[in-house]
């Protein structure tokens, strides 16, 4: 087989597992954001894997054009996945749009005219700088939110998917950039049996947890308080009610920057069995949602009291442990459905 074929045959089977990828994810989960956003990234990486090559082209043909400029926005697709996955709670804005439309827009023009102007290894290089930052921004993500993710199944799954697309993106980018001319047959070989690969592997990955581990049920954030499981080991029940002495008693979700390891070490025990407690046994899939849902309990029950009525909303959200108004107001009106505002309002009226 020459390399040409086998060149098209490992671009054939990336797009033709992307393609079934795609279509698993918005079958079983076609309500869940980070599914439908899991979606969008494999067909965005199926074009990338119909079109790239590495090098540096002075012309692109208008066939090509399209597919090149999709490849290029969907790593703001990749970051905003990586945002979904890790945050049941994160919402799609308008200005997410734009950026996408801004950078597949910017390639497109690029691979139309700013190269063909004789700029070549300037597009190349600003639009491979912008991959860069994106992949930047997604491992941060990554970093940031997988201690509080709870579901352990799904933890390691989660971080290699993200290590693996972020590495693959990242090495192509700097090819890209490094590269002065075309790198030739058995460099686009390797680079597309690599893609393959690593396809392949997320795939067979995602294969072996279970979907409703990996994607939340429901996009919503819980509307009240999850109600503790049937516990049959008495250590479990012990830990339990020594876990809800701390939230109701010390209000330990009060403190700045409480993390689930110190909250572990609060109750001497490992964090592992501390975030199976809380999953298995209270319900909850992320850290950072089971303390605000106890901080908006104890809101709700100062903005309900006559006798806070002449307090600010945003000296109620800091003592109650949130850090800023605008958190406090999205994750209050994710589980009440009302702003803070409108539910004192609401519970002043019905006095």
């Amino acid at each position: 087989m020459t390399l040409a074929a086998t060149e098209l045959a490992f671009r054939a089977a990336s797009v033709a597992l992307l393609l079934v990828l795609a279509a698993s994810l918005l079958s079983d989960f076609r309500n869940v954001l980070a599914a439908r956003l899991g979606a969008a990234f494999a067909l965005g990486s199926a074009a990338h894997a119909a079109s790239y090559s590495i090098g540096v082209p002075s012309l692109t043909s208008p066939w090509h054009a399209p597919l090149i400029a999709l490849s290029t926005g969907n790593i703001v697709v990749f970051w905003l996945f990586t945002r979904a996955l890790f945050d049941d709670e994160f919402r799609l804005r308008w200005w997410h749009g734009l950026i996408w439309a801004a950078v597949t827009a910017f390639s497109f023009v690029g691979c139309l005219w700013i190269a063909p102007g004789g700029n070549a290894r300037f597009s190349v290089t600003a639009v491979n700088l912008i991959v860069l930052g994106f992949i930047a921004l997604a491992v941060a993500q990554t970093i940031a939110s997988w201690s509080a993710d709870l579901v352990e199944r799904r933890r390691n799954v989660r971080v290699f998917i993200v290590c693996a697309a972020a590495l693959y993106g990242g090495l192509n980018a700097l090819l890209q950039i490094l590269v002065a001319g075309s790198a030739g047959d058995v460099a686009n070989t390797i680079n597309a049996g690599v893609l393959a690969c690593i396809v392949a592997a997320i795939a067979c990955a995602m294969m072996r947890v279970d979907g409703a581990d990996l994607f939340p049920a429901s996009a919503a954030a819980p509307a009240i308080l999850a109600q503790p499981a049937a516990v049959d080991e008495s250590a479990d029940r012990k830990l339990i009610d020594a876990l809800m002495r701390l939230m109701a008693d010390e209000r330990v979700y009060r403190q700045e920057n409480i993390t689930i390891g110190a909250l572990a070490g609060r109750l001497r025990i490992p964090e592992y069995r501390l975030r199976r407690l809380i999953n298995q046994q209270l319900g909850y899939r992320n850290f950072n949602v089971f303390l605000n849902n106890h901080r908006i309990e104890e809101a709700k029950a100062a903005l309900a009291d006559p006798a806070q009525a002449a307090v600010p909303v945003i000296t109620i959200a800091m003592d109650a442990g949130f850090q800023s108004l605008g958190p406090f107001n999205r994750a209050f009106k994710a589980v009440t459905g009302v702003t803070p505002t409108e539910y004192r309002r609401l519970k002043v009226n019905a006095i």
